[in-house]
């Protein structure tokens, strides 16, 4: 029997991402100090662009509502200055104060800081962390567990499924369809959603509707720090309350103006004609940035106009995805925005990506709100009846936040407070 050959026509599709696609995608997740440097790349090769810098100015307007706080004797500036938003290191540094005061379990904490990632991961190995401090295997993996209760959830995981599997935790969503989710990332990855639902048994559905869940985590909690060791630096945005309401604005001393200057004469050759269409494309991507970017940064923040006012602690429940069904755009586009970018507001300088906040179940309010409210219920009990975690779930019931008992334990330890028996003092006597 003779094999035969035959010839066969088959169509792929394929995306393939151009010069300048590719750029237009590394402008949107740049923050100023980055576009500054791209800009002056740029302008260095093409004397088409030209750079216009803005002289510094007072682009704190806290600083504008606080002098006259300051003259009256109401604030201190220190206080307003700490508002800044840290790096990943200081504020873990901060918490590692916080929750570890004695000294052996301190050293492992203070090890397990350094082996951080700037992805907010765990890297290297707990066995090399214990052998370093010269403490158990046992006494590492319990330190770590107490170092991801810091916030944001994910912090300290070893790995994306851990990552993921600590945020839904927080949000009170890890039931064990998503359990099994996320032990067989893989599986989401491929779309294998049939097999995933035939081993949770559960119908495709409640597959779909836990993988918006995923979407909406953070797989690196840790990037919404500054990287650099100042936890200070100029913001992108400006946000300022006037007689209309909430406004926002670029921050335009930070970024340089672009100019694209048009040649005198048509360009003669192709070689010309080039730079001069490689100039015009990037004063329109940098207008495409900057329109996104306050596009995006106008949908956060009048949505989280109460946190403005009031501070974190009022952050609503916000996702990216619900960003970007409002503005039209994909939920990568929001996210790259939001990337590394920040906001200027009287109460300090805010990173985009920190304002949106879990939501505690479906249709609950923040985390945020939730904690404030436990600190506030908190402040407010008798000394010498301190309040349980089962009266504190009763008393969020009553304001309207119905949360589980595990859930306000967690969120008490989180913000440092011990258990009710911890906090009874009797009532000091009037001689």
């Amino acid at each position: 029997m003779k094999s035969r050959q035959r010839i066969s026509i088959a169509q792929t599709q394929r995306l393939q991402l151009n010069l300048g696609l590719s750029a237009s995608i590394r402008l949107l997740s740049a923050d100023a100090a980055g576009l500054s440097r791209y800009l002056e790349e740029q302008a260095a090769e093409n004397p088409h662009l030209l750079l216009e810098r803005v002289p510094p100015q007072d682009w704190l307007p806290r600083w504008s509502s606080l002098i006259p706080r300051l003259a009256a004797g109401e604030a201190n500036p220190v206080d307003v200055e700490g508002a800044a938003g840290p790096s990943l290191m200081a504020h873990v540094m901060g918490q590692i104060d916080r929750l570890f005061p004695d000294n052996p379990q301190r050293r492992i904490a203070i090890a397990l800081a350094e082996a951080l990632e700037p992805s907010g991961w765990l890297g290297g190995d707990l066995r090399k962390v214990a052998s370093q401090t010269g403490r158990p295997p046992a006494e590492v993996e319990a330190v770590l567990l107490g170092l991801q209760r810091i916030e944001p959830a994910g912090i300290f995981a070893r790995n994306l499924s851990e990552c993921l599997r600590l945020q839904a935790a927080e949000a009170d969503v890890l039931d064990p369809t998503l359990a099994t989710m996320l032990d067989h990332l893989d599986l989401v990855a491929q779309g294998a959603f049939g097999r995933l639902a035939r081993m949770c048994g559960v119908e495709e559905p409640e597959i779909t509707a836990r993988l918006r869940l995923i979407r909406g985590f953070d797989p690196k909690p840790g990037a919404q720090f500054d990287p650099g060791a100042a936890p200070v630096r100029e913001p992108d945005l400006i946000a300022t309350k006037g007689a209309s309401g909430w406004e926002v604005a670029l921050n335009r001393s930070a970024l340089p103006s672009v100019q694209v200057r048009r040649p005198d004469t048509r360009p003669a050759t192709p070689a010309a004609r080039a730079v001069w269409a490689q100039a015009q494309a990037v004063g329109r991507m940098v207008e495409t940035r900057n329109a996104t970017l306050l596009r995006v940064a106008r949908e956060i923040l009048s949505r989280q106009e109460a946190a403005l006012d009031q501070g974190p602690s009022a952050l609503l429940p916000l996702t990216m995805a619900e960003i970007a069904d409002a503005l039209d755009l994909h939920e990568s586009t929001v996210s790259r925005v939001v990337a590394g970018a920040s906001v200027d507001t009287p109460l300090g300088t805010w990173w985009l990506r920190r304002l949106f906040s879990g939501r505690l179940g479906e249709g609950g309010p923040s985390a945020a709100a939730i904690r404030a409210a436990i600190a506030r219920l908190v402040a407010a009990e008798p000394p010498s009846a301190p309040l349980s975690d089962g009266a504190l779930t009763e008393a969020l019931a009553a304001e309207g936040f119905v949360v589980a008992r595990r859930t306000v334990a967690k969120y008490r330890e989180m913000l440092n407070i011990p258990p009710g028996h911890r906090r009874r003092r009797r009532p000091s006597r009037v001689a």
